[in-house]
């Protein structure tokens, strides 16, 4: 019987990945609270975005994709924090995984190759905004070393609902 497990590859991302990288982010603002994002994008709105996690320094975009047909499985990056210059040795990182690539270890794959891409720079701590409820993404962080910090109760509102978003802090 034929393993539905493939070989994943864990790469930085490059802007041949814009277009599926946008249609994988389209999906968490179309069909969940994940982002609070309510209007899809176009590649061309999210192009600045890509560029904005070059190869090196520590704003950086992994993509895991399928060894053989090269499909984008999911995405890890860290981010600025906030914009003010003394929150420079803080980022901000996030996970999404394809839906039809859940529960394969996606996340596990893209957080290690994010965090060792991320070990040399001059990064003190990192944040996870997770929106609640969402227990794979609660386990992934918890599993990397992040600690809850605190709650901001009913901060979002998308499908017509409120909600919670938990903080999560790593030291680096």
């Amino acid at each position: 019987m034929p393993s539905e497990r493939t070989e994943v590859q864990v790469r930085p991302g490059v802007e041949g990945d814009l277009e599926a990288l946008t249609d994988l982010y389209n999906h968490y603002v179309r069909e969940t609270p994940i982002t609070f994002d309510t209007a899809m994008f176009s590649p061309e709105e999210r192009r600045p975005w890509l560029l904005s996690h070059p190869e090196d320094g520590p704003h950086r975009l992994m993509v895991a994709v399928d060894a053989d047909s090269q499909e984008i499985l999911g995405y890890a990056t860290s981010s600025p924090y906030r914009p003010k210059p003394a929150y420079g040795t803080s980022v901000e990182t996030t996970v999404y995984v394809a839906p039809r690539a859940g529960r394969r270890g996606i996340g596990t794959l893209l957080y290690k190759a994010l965090f060792a891409a991320l070990a040399g720079e001059d990064l003190h701590r990192a944040y996870a905004a997770i929106t609640q409820p969402n227990t794979a993404s609660t386990r992934l962080h918890e599993h990397f070393g992040f600690h809850h910090i605190g709650t901001h109760h009913q901060v979002g509102r998308k499908f017509g609902r409120y909600w919670d978003v938990t903080w999560y802090e790593k030291e680096l």
